[in-house]
């Protein structure tokens, strides 16, 4: 496979997906697989691109990493069960303080984009 190296990899929410695939089809036309992306994420996606990005930047001077916060703002968590079930399988040391802080960021977007 001759230029199928990946070069950069950078976690982006499914609202900005949503927005590219969007914008994307307007010139060209999509795949099967991108017409199946673009109709999950118009379905699912919670937010707008401009909250998404914003709220990521918030979540990540609580948590670490970026794709973290991404997984978060692509959910939209209600409590606290629902956002530990989101780092299940991480190995990251989170507080229940700082989820707190998590829900209550979250919280202030979810109620701006209803």
């Amino acid at each position: 496979m001759i230029g199928k190296k990946t070069l950069e990899n950078n976690p982006i929410s499914s609202a900005k997906v949503k927005e590219i695939l969007e914008e994307f089809s307007t010139e060209y036309e999509l795949s099967y697989e991108q017409n199946l992306t673009l109709d999950h994420v118009t379905k699912f996606t919670k937010i707008s691109a401009e909250n998404a990005e914003k709220l990521v930047e918030e979540l990540q001077g609580i948590l670490k990493k970026k794709k973290h916060a991404v997984r978060i703002a692509d959910l939209m968590p209600k409590d606290i069960s629902d956002l530990r079930l989101i780092f299940a399988k991480e190995r990251i040391p989170i507080k229940k303080e700082e989820l707190g802080d998590v829900l209550e960021i979250v919280d202030k977007y979810r109620v701006e984009d209803e």
